[in-house]
C-alpha cells in the first residue's frame, strides 16, 4: 500500500510539472530560418534606431519560456523593449545534428553551426542565451540569462538593468 501510494505521489507531481511547463505559450517559430529572421530584424532596427535582442533558445527550454512569459507579463520591462529594440525568440535545437534550423535557400547543411557562429557561440552560457546586435548585425554584446534570475524565475532589476545597459541611448553617448 505504501509503494502504491509512493507511486501515486510521484505520477501527480511529474505531470503537475509537465502541466505548469506546457501552459506557457510556445515562442520560438521553429518553421522559419533563424539566420534570416535575423537579417530582417536587423534591418528593422536599422531603420528604427534600434538594436536587435536575440533570445536563442527554443519550445525545449523551460527557462526560455518562463523568460518569455516574464517579459509579456511585465509592463514595464516589455515598454524597455518596444522602447530600443526589435526583439526576436531565435530557435534553435542543440542536440539536432544541425541545430534543429531550417536549411538554408543553399540547403547549407549546419546551419545550426552557422548561426552559432554568426552570433559568436552564445550556446556556451546554455539557454536562454542573449545576443545583443548594433543595427548593422554585429554583436555588441551576449548575456548569460542565469545572472538574471531570481528563484524559480527572473529579476525585474536584473533584467531591466540589462537591458537599460544596452539601449542604443546608453552605448551612443
Amino acid at each position: 500500500m505504501n509503494s502504491r501510494f509512493f507511486f501515486l505521489s510521484v505520477v501527480l507531481f511529474l505531470s503537475t510539472c509537465l502541466c505548469a511547463q506546457t501552459q506557457l505559450k510556445k515562442v520560438y517559430d521553429e518553421q522559419i530560418d533563424p539566420l534570416q529572421q535575423i537579417d530582417s530584424a536587423v534591418k528593422k532596427a536599422k531603420t528604427e534606431g534600434k538594436f536587435v535582442i536575440c533570445q536563442v533558445g527554443g519550445n525545449w527550454c523551460p527557462w526560455c519560456l518562463r523568460f518569455a512569459d516574464f517579459v509579456e507579463k511585465d509592463s514595464v520591462i516589455s515598454q524597455c523593449i518596444s522602447d530600443n529594440f526589435v526583439y526576436i525568440h531565435v530557435n534553435y535545437r542543440p542536440k539536432k545534428k544541425n541545430g534543429g534550423t531550417t536549411p538554408t535557400s543553399n540547403n547549407e547543411p549546419n546551419s545550426g553551426a552557422m548561426l552559432m557562429q554568426r552570433l559568436n557561440h552564445p550556446d556556451r552560457f546554455g539557454f536562454p542565451v542573449f545576443v545583443v546586435l548594433d543595427g548593422e548585425g554585429n554583436v555588441m554584446h551576449t548575456q548569460d540569462s542565469s545572472f538574471l534570475e531570481e528563484g524559480e524565475g527572473y529579476s525585474q532589476e536584473k533584467v531591466l538593468r540589462f537591458f537599460n545597459n544596452w539601449t542604443p541611448k546608453a552605448v551612443m553617448r
